[in-house]
């Protein structure tokens, strides 16, 4: 599987610009709180994703829902509440694939990511929206194909 990336949509939800230093400080807080809590946000299964930045090199990490595949694999979602354009992480992980990290119930594990397409995105899909109805809203809001990613672990899990 490669890694292309889903164009940008002509609609979507909109974030005001000025909510952007708002989002990230929320980012920030709610990685702090699982790490000290751990559990599930929001009704669903949640990783820490930790990318290297597309064009800074810097490394970035992103609170975000995730869906077990088993054999060490999670599908994570590039919703973006709809938008009409693909979250910031995505971008990352297109451009750096194996170089991603996850953190799960306070395990490590580097991860090397794939974009899903055709039936292998559609069954996916499938079980994403079956499990978080909330994300077949999210499709209808915009008319981009909502990247479906499926990370595999590249080395054992170890304590964060």
């Amino acid at each position: 599987m490669t890694f292309e990336k889903t164009p940008r949509g002509t609609r979507g939800s909109r974030i005001a610009a000025a909510a952007g230093p708002v989002m990230k400080r929320l980012g920030n807080q709610l990685i702090r709180r699982y790490r000290r809590k751990g559990g599930r946000m929001m009704g669903m299964d949640v990783l820490v994703l930790t990318t290297t930045g597309a064009r800074t090199g810097q490394r970035r990490e992103t609170l975000l829902g995730s869906f077990p595949d088993g054999d060490g694999a999670w599908f994570i979602v590039a919703s973006s509440g709809g938008s009409a354009g693909n979250p910031a992480w995505y971008y990352n992980l297109a451009a750096h694939p194996d170089q991603a990290e996850i953190e799960v119930d306070g395990r490590k594990a580097a991860v090397t990511a794939a974009q899903l397409s055709g039936a292998a995105r559609d069954d996916a899909w499938r079980r994403i929206t079956a499990a978080q109805p909330r994300y077949a809203g999210y499709e209808k809001k915009t008319d981009r194909v909502i990247p479906v990613i499926r990370l595999t672990a590249s080395s054992e899990p170890g304590p964060a």
